[in-house]
C-alpha cells in the first residue's frame, strides 16, 4: 500500500487482498465490513460516485498486513 499520505487506489486495495490470500468476504470480515463494501474499494466507485478508502481501513489494512489482527490497548 502507498505510503501515508497518499491515495490508496483501487488497484492497491485488492493487490493487498490478494497479497494476504484473502476473499472479498474475507477481507470484509478481517476489516468489520459487508462484502459489497470490500467491492466498492476494489472498484474506486459506487453507483458511479468514487469511493474513498477511509483512513482507519487503510490503518487496518497495514495493521493486518503486519500480523495484527486485534487491538486490547496499551501493555500494563
Amino acid at each position: 500500500m502507498p505510503s501515508v499520505g497518499q491515495d490508496v487506489r483501487p488497484s492497491d486495495f485488492r493487490r493487498w487482498r490478494r497479497d494476504l490470500k484473502l476473499s472479498q468476504q474475507e477481507a470484509a470480515d478481517a476489516l468489520g465490513l459487508k462484502r459489497r463494501v470490500v467491492q466498492y474499494y476494489e472498484k474506486g466507485e459506487r453507483d458511479g460516485e468514487p469511493v474513498e478508502i477511509p483512513k482507519a481501513v487503510r490503518l487496518a489494512c497495514y495493521a493486518l498486513a503486519q500480523g495484527i489482527y486485534d487491538y486490547h490497548g496499551p501493555r500494563d
